[in-house]
């Protein structure tokens, strides 16, 4: 009897890991119908990627195209050719006060923030790495052991010159400001930390990084996937890697939201987060989609809230960010071709279309943007330029698409004799 009672308890146990086993596969299928890609880990660390230039080898013209794009030259190493201010006599100082000044200057082969008091030197700090992509400046970050700083001074690109940094006291040089990998984390796509507590790291290794947003932010960690393809060039399928247009809507927009998705606070350790998975399980997210015109939610930084919010994106399922952005090229400043995209729902000779203001404007199908999409100043990018106590911001098209009865008639009154 008690023989029989043990048979039917292995039965039993039997019967539910395998059932155990075929939930976990059955997910692991779902995930591969959602575009996840085989073979790559939860947490992926500095070995699972590939170098970028490895892209190169099967994809070398879009691997070039996207050399000129934003992510791209979001971050970069510092020197000659990636830090755009002047370090020319007369053009490389930022005055604090009349007895603190902060000098750009070249010594040797490098780049230095160097601060004066009362004209002598107090501390030289080296230019390493470049933030930004220059459209709308560059911040520079400093290395210390194996922490990163962020720089007093930063480059302002729409006045050409050398400004306070974003947040920075005006009365002094602020040297200690450290750069956590939750910043790290949207301007290069992967860093190595240090430090035993990986919530946030302010440690990292500086022979692990991988600078700017290259193909494996949106594609998921390639090293096996340059292996297995290397190997096996007859296969075209594409293995161990992701490919955002078989994601979900909601995954191809987790992509994106990672870095334009407003302040979403983590649940994982930097770096976490790949292509294919659900941001949910990564970060807390404010899901709230109201937007008002005068709501704290900023042009900078929240791009997905916006046109989450926007009724064109609320009308319909299949719109996501790759409807509009084409992330392999540098597509900035063309106008037209974005105005293409709303005019492939809109129809231009529906009566909907044809409104007493669009009809104002000769060809106004080819700049729907400034009008519904204008270009609005930043509350997180602004800076003090010298000389001036009022904050300049950096002007970024808003992505809540709507109507701006100021910008259209703005926008008229250029247009019309």
């Amino acid at each position: 009897m008690l023989k029989k009672l043990k048979y039917r308890r292995s039965v039993l146990v039997l019967v539910v890991l395998t059932s155990a086993v075929f939930l976990l596969v059955q997910c692991a299928g779902n995930d591969k119908k959602t575009g996840s890609a085989e073979g790559v880990t939860s947490n992926p660390r500095y070995e699972a990627y590939a170098a970028s230039e490895q892209c190169a080898s099967c994809h070398k013209d879009i691997y070039e195209k996207h050399l000129t794009t934003a992510h791209h030259l979001t971050g970069q190493p510092a020197n000659a050719a990636t830090i755009m201010g002047s370090f020319e006599e007369g053009k490389n100082n930022y005055s604090y006060t009349p007895s603190i000044l902060l000098s750009m200057q070249k010594r040797d082969s490098e780049f230095y923030q160097v601060a004066f008091y009362k004209g002598e030197e107090k501390k030289a700090m080296r230019f390493d790495m470049v933030i930004g992509s220059g459209v709308m400046g560059e911040s520079y970050l400093n290395w210390r052991g194996n922490r990163l700083y962020q720089l007093p001074i930063t480059f302002f690109t729409a006045a050409n010159q050398w400004a306070n940094s974003p947040g920075f006291p005006n009365d002094r040089v602020l040297i200690d400001r450290p750069v956590t990998a939750r910043c790290l984390e949207c301007h290069i796509s992967y860093a190595t930390p240090t430090d035993s507590a990986r919530m946030e790291p302010l440690s990292f290794d500086r022979n692990q990084l991988i600078y700017g947003v290259d193909c494996q932010k949106c594609h998921g960690p390639a090293a096996a996937h340059v292996e297995y393809q290397s190997k096996h060039p007859e296969d075209k399928q594409g293995k161990f890697i992701v490919n955002p247009v078989k994601l979900s809507r909601s995954k191809q927009m987790d992509i994106c939201a990672l870095c334009h998705g407003g302040n979403i606070q983590k649940t994982t350790p930097s770096f976490s987060f790949k292509a294919g998975d659900d941001l949910s399980d990564h970060f807390i997210i404010d899901t709230s989609t109201t937007v008002l015109l005068n709501s704290p939610v900023d042009v900078h930084g929240n791009q997905v809230g916006l046109l989450k919010a926007s009724k064109c994106f609320r009308m319909t399922q299949t719109l996501t960010c790759n409807s509009c952005h084409n992330t392999h090229e540098n597509q900035r400043g063309k106008t037209e071709l974005f105005s293409q995209k709303c005019t492939g729902c809109h129809n231009t000779t529906d009566a909907t279309f044809r409104t007493a203001t669009h009809q104002q404007v000769q060809g106004i199908e080819k700049n729907c943007i400034d009008c519904h999409m204008p270009a609005q100043p930043s509350k997180s990018i602004a800076v003090k330029l010298q000389g001036q106590d009022i904050l300049k911001a950096s002007l970024l098209r808003t992505h809540y698409i709507g109507i701006y009865p100021e910008e259209i008639k703005k926008y008229i009154q250029q247009k019309q004799p």
